[in-house]
């Protein structure tokens, strides 16, 4: 991420000495549907690889506090995040609709599972706290999806209203659909897998196996992302059991996902450093972006916490814990693709602005002092 930012600049500062350099990386980056190849490409290869080497047994224990994190929480942090910042655009004289800063909302209050599995990797976490956490980033994305396109859809269709009704069935058809198109898929493959012996041969239907799911998640408008994590889910908790499969096997599928996943993870932010040369940073965005990062971890912190007061017999998550869930729960690409993909409006280029703030915030800061945040808290 670090090296994306400092690309960026440099092509901002040599624009001024080699015009035609900066010309072409300008073009590049509109050239790349960044929003598209993340939502409808990268995304489910990302997911898929994330959540085939999730242990299904330790996220059955923690599945309770996973599916209120990733549903209450992302609705209170989405409805919470968006009160704030209209109040604080409406303080600097900006008056961004409150429509649209629920939009903001939406986009910004689930956390990013490729930046979460990534920095898992390296991080101290208990192991509680990190099931919890990365499972909660695998499944958020489905709800917050449901409340981006709700609310757009206000914003795009003026007699459109708001309904339960409506946010019910897409919630249903986004959601559940996705679960079981993923579900269903992932049997079959698994099924082809156990049909043959040659590890090359299942590499290859696993990787079919996501590109289907691409394709028919779009033309049946279900979640990509949820149908790649319960087929990865499916998938993994089988191909890696020894009991079920030949163990090498597993094994060979297990390295050449982690290779795709950093492949496609170092992709992912130099597309970012791309579209960093498009974005607009004038002053009163700026002052917005910054207040934005701390606002998104208040509502982060309370979205956490709400829960645990009133389920705390059932959720059994000390309070520490919630603020160390609140510094982990990092945001990445596809808080930065949902706000490319909006329609153009005098609001646009503020809500990316801020989206690439709260990102590089997240990415940098909060990734690289997460394990002294641990040390502190759990200590």
């Amino acid at each position: 991420m670090l090296l994306a930012i400092i690309s960026a600049i440099f092509t901002l500062f040599a624009g001024k000495f080699f015009p035609i350099f900066s010309h072409l990386v300008f073009v590049l980056s509109e050239e790349i549907d960044f929003s598209k190849t993340l939502l409808d490409i990268m995304l489910g290869f990302l997911l898929f690889a994330s959540a085939l080497h999730i242990d299904i047994n330790k996220l059955r224990k923690n599945l309770y506090p996973v599916i209120v994190i990733s549903t209450v929480g992302v609705v209170i942090s989405a409805f919470l995040f968006g009160s704030i910042t209209f109040y604080v655009t409406a303080w600097l004289g900006l008056n961004v609709p409150f429509i649209y800063c629920l939009v903001f909302g939406a986009l910004a209050a689930p956390t990013d599972a490729v930046a979460v599995a990534a920095l898992l990797k390296e991080s101290k976490m208990p192991d509680k706290l990190e099931n919890i956490i990365s499972g909660e980033s695998l499944f958020n994305d489905g709800i917050g999806i449901v409340l981006f396109i709700t609310f757009l859809e206000i914003i795009t269709v003026p007699e459109k209203t708001f309904s339960f009704g409506s946010v019910g069935l897409l919630f249903a058809q986004e959601v559940l659909g996705g679960f079981a198109l993923g579900g269903v898929l992932g049997w079959i493959a698994y099924r082809m897998m156990r049909a043959v012996s040659d590890f090359q041969t299942v590499v290859l239907i696993s990787i079919t196996l996501v590109m289907v799911i691409c394709v028919l998640s779009g033309m049946l408008h279900v979640s990509i992302p949820l149908a790649a994590v319960s087929s990865g889910l499916l998938v993994g908790s089988r191909c890696f059991d020894e009991s079920a499969a030949d163990p090498k096997t597993g094994e060979y599928l297990g390295r050449i996902w982690r290779l795709i996943d950093e492949l496609l993870n170092t992709l992912l932010f130099v597309l970012i450093g791309l579209q960093l040369v498009s974005v607009s940073f004038t002053g009163s965005y700026i002052w917005i972006g910054t207040i934005s990062i701390f606002s998104l971890l208040f509502a982060r912190l309370l979205s956490i916490v709400l829960p645990l007061i009133l389920l705390r017999r059932t959720l059994r998550i000390h309070i520490n814990n919630s603020l160390i869930l609140t510094w982990g729960g990092l945001r990445g690409g596809i808080s930065v693709a949902l706000a490319l993909s909006l329609p153009d409006s005098p609001f646009r280029d503020l809500i990316i602005t801020a989206s690439f703030c709260i990102v590089v915030f997240s990415v940098l800061f909060q990734g690289l002092t997460l394990n002294k945040v641990i040390n502190r808290l759990i200590d």
